[in-house]
């Protein structure tokens, strides 16, 4: 930061400690312009693979691994996607300590792949007991999600699904490859059934539904109203944009009532279309959700070889 006194200045340097998310100075440092001194604020944006690629390969040549860094590098930084430096040296930490407990000479990517999971999703709960209905439940939802994501066009390949329960509550989870700073309407479009698959898959090979989609259906309403309101996706709403500040509107919505109740209703319309499709395509790969879900049933986690193994390669693959 520079201090501008008349013509003369002085440079004068302010470092906070790093963290995993956005943090804020001293008041002072955020300002564009005092009167006695000028001051810029930096925003450092996420990482992208690339970045991510470059700060694995400073700490990886600290451990002993079991195999080429710049290997491990690499594949690292495709499975951490928004992860912050922080995170990732958590992952170094993390797998270093697990290798440790198992007393395993070196650290293999198992472990570095145990590490991303617990800084992602919390410690494993391995002592939760989870009766069979529930674990039923749970198979077939985790499930569905993988085989919509593997069978849909434009959506995420799954890199992993997991039923291993967490201390974060959470009974399991799916973990995508693809991250996209622009994204069309069908990729938001495959996005959003890959997401209602699990509900899909409960209702249709369970004949019931369950709690267990409430996070999905969070991200889809969430989704669905910057589709309407901010991307300018609807016909009925137009080409404008109503974006919310980090505190939401200020007083009153930018927009009329009227225009209000036809977001609501443009909302609903588009979630129900979706889930009719993402119903559509649960019911065409019964089958395969099927084989996974006995796959999840044996193994807890299964892994993009596998399933590769029950579901055969994708006939198709997402654009670069």
């Amino acid at each position: 930061m520079y201090n501008l006194h008349n013509t003369n200045y002085s440079i004068r340097y302010h470092i906070w400690r790093g963290h995993s998310g956005p943090r804020t100075g001293p008041t002072c440092s955020t300002k564009p312009y005092s009167v006695q001194a000028g001051y810029r604020k930096i925003t450092v944006e996420n990482l992208d693979v690339i970045g991510r690629e470059a700060i694995f390969s400073v700490h990886l040549p600290k451990i002993k691994i079991d195999g080429d860094s710049s290997v491990f590098a690499k594949k690292l930084a495709n499975l951490t996607h928004g992860f912050a430096g922080a995170h990732i040296a958590n992952v170094c930490n993390e797998a270093a300590l697990i290798a440790a407990r198992l007393e395993a000479e070196s650290v293999t990517m198992k472990h570095f792949e145990n590490a991303v999971d617990r800084v992602v999703c919390g410690l494993e709960k391995k002592d939760k007991v989870i009766n069979k209905a529930e674990r039923k439940i749970n198979v077939y939802h985790e499930a569905g999600h993988a085989v919509m994501g593997w069978f849909l066009n434009h959506s995420e390949p799954p890199l992993k699904v997991t039923i291993t329960p967490r201390k974060t509550q959470l009974l399991g989870f799916t973990q995508n490859s693809k991250e996209s700073s622009l994204m069309t309407k069908e990729q938001l479009l495959d996005m959003t059934c890959m997401t209602l698959g699990g509900r899909a898959s409960e209702e249709v090979m369970l004949g019931t539904i369950s709690t267990g989609a409430h996070d999905d259906l969070a991200k889809v309403t969430k989704w669905t109203y910057a589709q309407v309101t901010i991307y300018g996706f609807s016909s009925k709403i137009g080409l404008v944009s109503f974006p919310k500040n980090e505190n939401g509107y200020d007083f009153i919505k930018p927009y009329s009532s009227t225009t209000n109740n036809i977001i609501d209703e443009e909302m609903r319309d588009l979630v129900q279309k979706a889930y009719q499709r993402t119903l559509e395509v649960v019911k065409k790969h019964k089958y395969d959700i099927v084989k996974v879900a006995e796959l999840l049933m044996e193994k807890e986690t299964v892994n993009r070889e596998m399933l590769v193994e029950v579901l055969g390669q994708r006939g198709f693959e997402l654009d670069n």
